[in-house]
């Protein structure tokens, strides 16, 4: 069986090792536009390793972000701010990535050291969320969002299109759509946020369909030889977690008809009132049954941090690739320990700087 460091190859791409750097939010853009924060951190992930390195969630639309801070990818700018993190994330060696999301009826929100809560409607800051049902989340997110017209779904649908094409003008790898977590496309698939009666809710199929059909387009834009992901809330913890994962496999065998390459299995978040059984490596075994029950290659994160839990998880065929957030935060050369851990020799990794590579071949013989 493959381990931790075998590459992994999706389409086109082959990655150096199986792990990924989990998009994480920064919340350190202005107008959607990356800089040098984002620079400095990307690239450094890159330095660290890793065989794929993924922006965070990044808007397609201006009402799409999470945050006034988060990254946006609906004009050129963006993108030309973009671009050359993204070669420099490929100049050591890694495969890079890019989430592109609607944050729904949990946009307009602070930052987490702000609160975290939606912004007040008296705050210039803030806007008017979107959502398939004017349902609000609840707790510190209380807006209630306004219902999308059809007119609404296909203007997104065309957003993420857009977005597709510019990712793919800069150069990214590998495209993650996030249809997870409470947002946009989790809240069209979940009964907790989706009460329609037209095409888009009601049944399983009709609140599968907002996914289908932004999968549907994006494949059409996004090139053959390039991998397409989606991270999916599968689970919401809500004590119909059955019939919840049955609907959400069903879901993702329609995706992968329409060219999905992996999952990225996560949870639903659709509902304060889930109770998560937070533990180490907890949603591996659900992403293993996905991964059996749709023969799709699946990703998850969630509290896996040790090397030899990591390397075990692959070697079990739960997951094909191991997407780590702040296990690489807190050290960005966590795969080079953890290769070291495992007793890896000579990782194929890639040709790092002189300086760098003298420095890390010392620090392995240490």
């Amino acid at each position: 069986m493959p381990g931790l460091f075998d590459p992994l190859t999706l389409r086109g791409l082959t990655l150096r090792n199986r792990i990924a750097v989990s998009p994480m939010c920064q919340y350190s853009a202005t107008d959607g536009l990356a800089n040098e924060w984002h620079s400095a951190h990307l690239a450094g992930l890159a330095r660290g390793g890793a065989g794929l390195v993924t922006i965070e969630a990044t808007g397609v639309t201006p009402e799409g972000r999470i945050t006034p801070g988060c990254l946006g990818l609906w004009n050129d700018a963006q993108a030309e701010a973009l671009a050359p993190m993204v070669a420099e994330i490929g100049k050591f060696g890694a495969a890079s990535g890019i989430q592109l999301g609607h944050a729904g009826r949990k946009a307009s929100a602070n930052s987490p050291w702000e609160g975290d809560d939606h912004i007040p409607d008296s705050d210039p800051r803030s806007w008017q969320t979107i959502a398939p049902s004017p349902i609000a989340f609840g707790d510190e997110l209380p807006k209630v969002p306004r219902e999308m017209t059809l007119d609404d779904i296909a203007r997104v649908q065309q957003s993420f299109v857009d977005a597709t094409i510019r990712a793919n003008e800069i150069g990214l790898d590998n495209l993650l759509l996030h249809f997870a977590h409470g947002y946009l496309g989790q809240s069209f698939l979940s009964r907790h946020s989706n009460n329609r009666t037209d095409a888009y809710g009601g049944s399983a199929e009709n609140r599968a369909r907002f996914l289908v059909e932004t999968v549907a387009a994006v494949r059409k834009v996004w090139p053959e030889d390039k991998p397409l992901c989606a991270r999916i809330g599968v689970i919401e913890f809500d004590g119909q977690d059955e019939e919840t994962l049955a609907e959400a496999i069903d879901a993702i065998r329609k995706l992968k008809a329409e060219g999905l390459d992996l999952v990225d299995v996560s949870m639903g978040f659709s509902t304060p009132e889930a109770n998560i059984p937070w533990g180490p490596g907890f949603l591996a075994p659900t992403a293993g049954r996905v991964r059996q029950e749709t023969g799709l290659p699946t990703t998850t994160s969630w509290y896996i941090s040790q090397p030899e839990q990591a390397d075990e998880l692959i070697r079990k065929e739960q997951v094909d690739l191991i997407s780590l957030g702040r296990p690489l935060l807190a050290n960005p050369h966590w795969p080079y320990e953890a290769a070291q851990k495992l007793g890896v020799e000579n990782p194929a990794w890639t040709t790092l700087p002189a300086p760098y590579a003298h420095w890390l071949q010392r620090y392995r013989a240490a």
